[in-house]
């Protein structure tokens, strides 16, 4: 099938939005506009030439072999029980690993959101996953964690993750966490983006107020830089900004400070490593990545799409750099759950055509030896609509005969689960074990091998855009999200 021109249109506009920040922002406006022309390298993608009669046996064996969930809708935070019989079968498939990767094909589905919210509830009440990781800063989830016993469920949202999340439907997620506090055994928010994200550091966390304001005027400068194009004018005051962090990191390891931080964020015992780490990664970003980042916006400008791929790889590895830190140095006895994009966490990104990251993202990177102690799962619409970074809304292209979603809609469910990873290969479900058609954001068109990149695939039927939440004069940013 030749890449449709929508699609096509929609994958140039969100790789500017990924480089400039141009992300959805609550209140529907935009830090940034893509640029007029933009010379994108898009794979065409074909389907292989497959028989109705294969078809129909792989749909047959669909029936026969797919889960069946009862509902997406997260459990009650006040519910006595705990409405889980129709995820059991997930306990045998997890039950040595230590990393359960939650995916999503767009961030822009409501029904992901709730999803993947009763799952997390699943998994920390019934099978003691006790951190949850989000594609979002380390530094701003962990600040807003360390007050998510008093403040709203709401606040410690929009403190902590990008505003692509920021709906109706993951506000049940936060509401669970500060619930959790009050339990014997809390669900723990972190993050491992090293991207500026809003609020930007305003040092509140320091009791140095000189040098609070010095740090909250360093991440205007870093953040402006970021998302602009002037590389000389970084160039002349890039020195400047890193000694502002490594002023800040001897600031917040004094003895004093330790005392501010627990009267400040009491629910975040770890809070002074975390924000250490965060602020020895503003000196990497301002090192290296911001220049990339400039370079990476030039560079899409006038058609050259190499740079913004390196980018990616950077912030990819900086990401997965972060997350084996948090589990080895900051929770290393505690079990994970990784929320992020399907391409973050998939198996083998460089393995997929199509994609617009054809690059070794998070998930390609990680060691065998991980893997191993990981499921991946990815999560994938079959119809309805979606909404892309900048809020607009988009249909679910129809499901191409043979594709992963035609496959798994033939369980005629409108919540189907499938697991990949402990299939012997047969006739019926040989579609798993070869390259197979399907749709990223419900509208770019891939082609990979379903076992090669996922543990697992979630299907939900008719899907819609999540209900956003907006900005309000009492918010204290608009949080721009990034893919």
């Amino acid at each position: 099938m030749p890449l449709h021109k929508t699609s096509k249109a929609f994958t140039l506009c969100l790789l500017t939005a990924s480089i400039l920040g141009t992300s959805l922002i609550p209140d529907g406006k935009a830090y940034a506009s893509p640029p007029d022309a933009i010379q994108g390298q898009v794979t065409e993608v074909k389907t292989a030439r497959t028989s109705d009669e294969k078809i129909a046996e792989w749909g047959n064996w669909a029936k026969d072999h797919a889960y069946r969930l009862d509902t997406i809708q997260p459990a009650g935070t006040n519910n006595g029980t705990t409405p889980f019989k129709d995820l059991a079968m997930l306990k045998p498939l997890l039950h040595d690993k230590r990393f359960v990767f939650l995916g999503e094909s767009s961030h822009g589905v409501a029904e992901f959101n709730l999803a993947k919210t009763r799952l997390i509830q699943f998994l920390h009440q019934e099978m003691g996953y006790h951190v949850l990781a989000f594609e979002s800063g380390l530094g701003n989830t962990s600040l807003a964690y360390g007050k998510a016993g008093q403040q709203s469920a709401e606040q410690t949202m929009k403190d902590s993750i990008f505003g692509v999340w920021w709906s109706k439907e993951i506000m049940p997620l936060f509401e669970y966490i500060k619930t959790s506090r009050k339990s014997e055994q809390p669900l723990v928010l972190t993050g491992f983006d090293i991207q500026l994200q809003n609020p930007l550091f305003d040092g509140a966390w320091l009791k140095d107020k000189v040098m609070a304001g010095r740090l909250a005027e360093a991440e205007q400068k870093l953040s402006g830089y970021s998302a602009g194009t002037d590389l000389a004018a970084y160039r002349q005051e890039k020195r400047q900004l890193i000694q502002v962090y490594k002023d800040a990191l001897k600031s917040l390891k004094t003895e004093a400070n330790e005392a501010h931080l627990k009267l400040l964020y009491p629910d975040n015992p770890k809070l002074s490593a975390l924000l250490e780490r965060s602020l020895n990664d503003r000196i990497r970003v301002a090192e290296e990545y911001v220049e990339i980042s400039i370079e990476s916006t030039l560079g899409m400008e006038s058609g050259d799409y190499t740079p913004f791929l390196k980018s990616m790889e950077w912030r990819d590895q900086a990401m997965l750099d972060n997350l084996m830190w948090l589990a080895t140095e900051v929770y290393p006895t505690e079990k994970f759950i990784v929320w992020g994009h399907n391409d973050h966490i998939r198996k083998a990104q460089t393995e997929v055509m199509g994609s617009p990251y054809p690059v070794a993202l998070m998930g390609e990177q990680l060691s065998d030896e991980m893997k191993k102690y990981s499921y991946v799962l990815g999560l994938y619409p079959a119809s309805g609509q979606t909404a892309d970074n900048m809020g607009n809304v988009h249909d679910v292209l129809p499901a191409e005969p043979g594709s992963m979603e035609s496959i798994l809609s033939a369980a005629g469910a409108p919540y189907t689960f499938i697991d990949l990873r402990y299939r012997n290969h047969e006739s019926g479900n040989s579609w798993m074990f070869e390259p197979r058609f399907a749709y990223s954001w419900g509208m770019i068109p891939e082609s990979f091998v379903p076992r090669d990149q996922y543990d697992g695939i979630l299907l939900i039927d008719n899907v819609k855009p999540p209900e956003y939440i907006r900005s309000s004069a009492s918010s204290k940013s608009s949080a721009p999200a990034e893919d």
